[in-house]
């Protein structure tokens, strides 16, 4: 069974009931097991928890360092190409949204390479939007060429793509990649979607189990918080990844937590995450899965992500740019959202180091290999 099978043995309406309905007796249950079920997870992430957080927070903590170690990665994002044939609402890339629109070419691409060099970093995930006429699996796979001799690894966070194609890309270098459903509501999916690729929302939810049967060897996971309620779609994700790890054991994952920003257009998000509710789902996936790496972007403030250095991130970007050419050249090319933390990577180090972190530059797995050897 397909995890698409398995999501549709699940009630939206029915699963949001359960988590609301949970109360103060499922969440010291859940708080006192080593191994959660997905009832404990619908506990730790249900508003009966809230007053727990810092219980959650120091069982986070624990779990994080005793797998992990008090070391955070960093990494960039390097924007290839703004062109995106999808009409998502929330995203600044929609296709009718009149701006500027650009594909860097292989030598504004090691442009690029090169100042992101400069900042030290030795894992690079390239983005794109999603068009396959401009920026297609034929481009990924050149830039994903032209880059591997010069990266310890490479990932991408590009459009969805065939067996086949992941399995070439493989071949050819490619570490990781990172694909967000952005909500496992499939009512409410269309209305997000309304046209292009992305609209097949069964295509896209089984894109990391073609992944699993290319033999990559990372796959990263996440829903777009904001856009339905945080609580229903993070269950999902978690059962997702639940999933995932059964039927591809071999493979590492990572789960992110893209919050809403500001970006080109009029779409105002109806399920907006505190940041207190924020943390207490990063721990609550932390409880779930001692090995899971967690990731947090630059939408995010330097306040807030400097406290949660402590609570089980793993893994952060530093020094973002979200729009192509933006490191070389500072082109005006439209961003995707709009970064809240526009620390240099330098800046976000001292930060970590000051914290009593290593901060490291090249992808966990390394590290790890490193920290147990």
């Amino acid at each position: 069974m397909g995890f698409y099978d398995l999501l549709k043995t699940y009630d939206w309406e029915q699963t949001r009931d359960q988590i609301y309905t949970k109360k103060e007796e499922d969440v010291l249950a859940a708080l006192s097991k080593k191994r959660l079920a997905y009832e404990d997870f619908q506990a730790l992430v249900s508003p009966a928890a809230e007053p727990f957080l810092e219980e959650m927070a120091q069982k986070s903590r624990s779990r994080t360092l005793r797998r992990f170690g008090k070391t955070i990665q960093l990494y960039v994002p390097l924007y290839l190409s703004n062109e995106c044939s999808n009409f998502c609402v929330y995203c600044g890339f929609n296709h009718e949204n009149k701006i500027e629109r650009t594909v860097l070419n292989q030598k504004q691409v090691l442009e690029e390479a090169k100042a992101i060099q400069e900042m030290g970093f030795e894992h690079l995930l390239l983005v794109t939007g999603e068009s396959p006429g401009k920026a297609g699996y034929k481009y990924i796979s050149e830039m994903v060429s032209l880059l591997n001799d010069q990266f310890k690894q490479i990932s991408i966070e590009v459009q969805p793509m065939s067996t086949d194609e992941y399995r070439d890309l493989v071949d050819s270098g490619l570490h990781a990649v990172y694909v967000y459903q952005e909500t496992y509501n499939e009512g409410k999916y269309p209305s997000y979607h309304p046209k292009g690729r992305k609209a097949n929302f069964q295509y896209r939810l089984e894109t990391p189990e073609r992944l699993g049967n290319a033999a990559i060897y990372k796959i990263g996971l996440g829903c777009l918080l904001g856009l339905e309620d945080w609580r229903v779609d993070s269950f999902f994700t978690a059962l997702h990844l639940d999933y995932l790890r059964r039927s591809f054991w071999k493979t590492k994952y990572s789960i992110a937590f893209p919050r809403l920003r500001p970006h080109t257009g009029n779409f105002n998000p109806d399920h907006a995450i505190s940041d207190r509710n924020l943390v207490q789902l990063i721990c609550a996936y932390r409880m779930f899965d001692e090995n899971v790496e967690l990731s947090l972007s630059t939408r995010e403030s330097s306040q807030f992500r400097d406290k949660l250095i402590h609570l089980g991130i793993t893994t952060m970007s530093a020094g973002s740019c979200t729009k192509p050419g933006g490191y070389a050249n500072n082109e005006k090319a439209l961003e995707q959202f709009t970064v809240n933390d526009d620390r240099s990577p330098a800046e976000v180090e001292a930060k970590i180091q000051a914290e009593g972190y290593e901060v490291v530059w090249k992808d966990w797995d390394n590290i790890l290999q490193e920290t147990h050897a």
